[in-house]
């Protein structure tokens, strides 16, 4: 019993980071059409931003309580800048080009970035364990986890409910909508297409940013951090289906689920898992389960 409530609780936590790490890749690929590979990037620029401020924040001998604000903010400042400096300085030039030059062109930046962050922070490892501590454990099933990772659980959630809300109720929202259905139509009706690129990017960077920042506290921040998780994040969006925010979270529950069985049951095919599950269902679904179907221009 109490394998199994461990199998549950690892899967629904980890289903919930992978949902953080590629929501946001999803959805810059549905409305930008941008397999956007600076996205590992982004996770390990908004790790290494949340780590350097709570090492300031504890050093300056604030309340811990705090500490998680101040996470929130940083992280929605350097997603929101990040994003915006990337959209504009760089991909609002390449609209229209083939799909194979943006993928070339994220990577160039997937480069540079990892080599700025060394620039930056260094090659040393940064540890910021005091969040995932504050909260201690629970006792679930006679089992102690920890708090910290049922609170990310309630953030993938939130966080969304909010994406969710903000596509399908928001005024912006259905113009994204519009601008993903046609672009050109879209313009032609008098939808700032760009603006809405600008905002859309901003918004998956934003996520990328979060996913590492609500991770620094659980790992060490070290230099190609972010390489794993482009390669989680894009095996999580090809289960669900490229563009499918619900087939993001169907795939991040498979994935996750399937990671915690093997940790559990088999450790020896950890690393193989989630890769078995994205074979399986391009076995079956080859446009992954919730890919939609769009006409074909001539």
């Amino acid at each position: 019993m109490l394998e199994f409530t461990a199998i549950m609780l690892d899967g629904l936590n980890y289903s919930a980071w992978l949902f953080l790490v590629a929501v946001g890749l999803t959805l810059i690929y549905g409305v930008m059409r941008i397999l956007n590979i600076a996205h590992g990037a982004f996770y390990a620029i908004g790790a290494y931003v949340c780590a350097s401020t709570l090492g300031l924040y504890y050093g300056a001998g604030l309340p811990e309580a705090l500490a998680f604000l101040a996470m929130g903010l940083v992280a929605l400042i350097a997603g929101v800048v990040l994003g915006l400096a990337v959209e504009r300085g760089v991909l609002r030039f390449l609209y229209g080009k083939d799909e194979v030059l943006m993928v070339l062109v994220t990577y160039a930046l997937f480069l540079i970035l990892g080599d700025a962050v060394k620039l930056i922070w260094g090659v040393e490892s940064y540890f910021v364990y005091q969040p995932y501590a504050y909260f201690g454990f629970v006792e679930i099933g006679g089992l102690p986890y920890q708090v910290y990772d049922l609170l990310m659980v309630v953030l993938a959630v939130v966080l969304g409910v909010a994406l969710w809300f903000w596509l399908e109720r928001s005024r912006m929202g259905r113009m994204t909508t519009a601008v993903v259905a046609d672009r050109e139509i879209s313009a032609a009706m008098g939808i700032n297409v760009k603006r809405i690129f600008a905002t859309t990017f901003a918004i998956g960077t934003f996520f990328a940013v979060v996913g590492g920042a609500v991770t620094a506290p659980k790992i060490a921040v070290t230099p190609g951090i972010g390489v794993e998780v482009i390669i989680l994040a894009f095996a999580v969006v090809v289960i669900g289906g490229l563009g499918s925010i619900p087939g993001a979270a169907i795939g991040a529950v498979f994935a996750g689920y399937a990671r915690a069985l093997s940790v559990h049951l088999a450790p020896e095919f950890e690393l193989f898992a989630i890769y078995a599950v994205m074979a399986a269902v391009l076995a079956v679904r080859p446009h992954g389960l919730f890919a939609k179907v769009s006409g074909r221009k001539i």
